[in-house]
């Protein structure tokens, strides 16, 4: 199973008493690494982007008990969290985190490779 998810926080955290000032870029970085920590900590197959993180495991509840400390480990930074996640559940499967990176690669260099004339690669 593989999850890609994005958790961020908004509002100020409750009793914060904090100012937009106190963060005028309105960044979320902070929360986002305690989240990553999280990830990182579990031992799984991940990967983190500037829009996602992605995480495989064996099964659903091993990935999403990880896609839910992660959401937990942004709830200080905020009054509210969002959570966008998207999955992929193929049974069976493993190594999908760089596999279907590899596959697409190949596919683009193909790709590429007719475009310009060129015998595929």
């Amino acid at each position: 199973m593989l999850i890609a998810f994005s958790v961020a926080p908004s509002g100020a955290p409750a009793g914060s008493g904090a100012a937009a000032s106190e963060n005028p870029d309105a960044s979320v970085h902070d929360a986002v690494a305690a989240a990553v920590a999280v990830v990182r900590a579990s031992g799984l197959p991940h990967r983190t982007t500037s829009m996602f993180t992605e995480v495989e495991g064996p099964d659903w509840d091993t990935v999403m008990d990880v896609v839910k400390r992660a959401t937990e480990a942004v709830m200080p930074y905020g009054s509210r969290v969002s959570l966008v996640l998207k999955a992929d559940i193929r049974p069976g499967y493993s190594g999908e985190i760089d596999g279907k990176v590899e596959r697409l690669e190949r596919a683009v260099d193909a790709a590429m490779a007719r475009r310009d004339g060129r015998p595929d690669v």
